[in-house]
């Protein structure tokens, strides 16, 4: 993956310690998918996800430490309080749909029901990709490390610049990333 590797032995030069260090056991994963779901309240991930009550105090603490889920007084009773995603929770969305589409191609062969789909058009999502800045599916292939300060500039020297920031809605031809990549 390019001229330089990662510091592997510094944990805090990478993102993924941190990430693992609030997210990396199951039911930190099992509470955000049922967060996604629509649950906030404490009886309603016992129930639910049927996890024992210290734990879940444990993890649904750890993931208001770390900003994932807020804690909020209930609107119609305020002695009540919910659990609601933050924009930094919301964020670890395709993390999870690309953890959920893993399991689902290597794990035990389930048929998926309810399925999850694009609002507009009520038809499956595809599987979660690298993008580049411009819309190109990228694959392992394609990936490089380079130090900071080379940011941009290409093997034959020539100066890149983002041109393609995809924002939310923005449509991708597919076909012609795939075309370009390939």
């Amino acid at each position: 993956m390019g001229d330089i590797r990662e510091p592997l032995r510094e944990l805090t030069e990478c993102g993924l310690p941190q990430a693992l260090e609030v997210m990396g056991e199951r039911w930190s994963f099992m509470i955000l998918r049922a967060s996604f779901n629509g649950l906030h309240h404490f009886e309603e991930f016992l129930s639910e996800l049927g996890i024992a009550r210290n734990i879940l105090s444990n993890r649904l603490a750890k993931l208001v430490e770390h900003g994932i889920l807020k804690r909020e007084p209930c609107a119609d009773d305020r002695r009540k309080i919910e659990y609601r995603l933050t924009p930094k929770g919301f964020d670890l969305l395709p993390a999870m749909l690309a953890l959920r589409q893993w399991g689902q191609k290597y794990g035990v062969e389930v048929e998926e029901s309810p399925v999850l789909v694009d609002e507009k058009d009520r038809l499956p999502i595809g599987p979660v990709s690298i993008l580049a800045h411009d819309g190109r599916i990228l694959t392992h292939e394609d990936l490089w490390l380079v130090a900071r300060e080379n940011l941009g500039k290409r093997s034959d020297g020539s100066i890149a610049s983002a041109e393609g920031d995809l924002t939310r809605g923005d449509v991708v031809d597919l076909a012609a990333a795939k075309r370009a990549a390939g």
